[in-house]
């Protein structure tokens, strides 16, 4: 018996929404931009899920722990008391 081929899955690449919006600087003070970014549970994406290169993601991530210094964003979500 012959063995059929393996079909392989081709990615495609992720794009950033905020590249697609042609925003370019990633700003503490855009806090609708900065929640893309947040799950769920106030951590932030990783970049597998987000799409970003390194130094974006650290310009995320610099700009979401200056948001919650600043009071801007929480650092949970509110419904975190049992």
């Amino acid at each position: 018996m012959k063995r059929q081929p393996v079909q392989r899955r081709i990615r495609r690449p992720r794009v950033p929404d905020f590249v697609v919006e042609k925003i370019g600087v990633i700003d503490y003070k855009n806090i609708e931009t900065l929640r893309w970014f947040i799950n769920e549970n106030g951590r932030i994406k990783p970049r597998r899920q987000t799409g970003l290169n390194a130094s974006q993601q650290r310009q995320v991530a610099v700009a979401v722990k200056r948001a919650r210094h600043m009071a801007l964003l929480s650092f949970t979500t509110a419904d975190s008391g049992d």
